[in-house]
Order: C-alpha cells, then structure tokens, then sequence
C-alpha cells in the first residue's frame, strides 16, 4: 500500500470520527434545549408553584433524556410545590 492510499484512509477515518461526534454531540443539546424550554412553558404556566431550577437541572444532569410534559402532572410532580414549602 502506497503512503498516498494510507494517508487517505487515515483522512477518512478522522473525517467520519469528527462527523460521528459532532451528530452525537447535536442531538443530546437539542434535547436538553427541549427538556429546558418546556421547563420554562411549565413555569408560565404553574408560576411559584413550579421548581424551574430544578426542573433545568434535571435536564441538564440527565442530557434531556426525560422531558418534561406540563399537562402531564407524573412528569412534573418532582418540580411542584405548594404554597407553604420552600424552594428546594
């Protein structure tokens, strides 16, 4: 083998590394950015009544693999809290 054709080879391999990284590295931040907006529609619409920190930090911890779902009080029953509780 020639050292063009390694050199090539070599190219590609680092090509592909680079492409594979960067899609993986897309898709977790637009579901974190996701998980995050929703957190945020959640506070508008619950108000004091709706941990947003909390909320962000889940994302952010767990890369926006769970979403929360403001209608769906199962996947925001962490993040409420009643009038006379803390924050946090």
């Amino acid at each position: 083998m020639s050292s063009s054709n390694r050199y090539i080879i070599v190219l590609l391999a680092v090509v592909f590394a680079v492409l594979c990284f960067t899609t993986a590295t897309t898709y977790a931040e637009r579901y974190v950015g996701v998980c995050i907006r929703n957190c945020a529609q959640c506070r508008d619409m619950y108000g004091t009544y709706f941990k947003v920190q909390k909320c962000a930090d889940f994302c952010v911890k767990y890369k926006g693999k769970f979403i929360p779902d403001c209608e769906d009080e199962d996947s925001i029953r962490p993040y409420l809290q009643g009038p006379d509780e803390s924050d946090y």
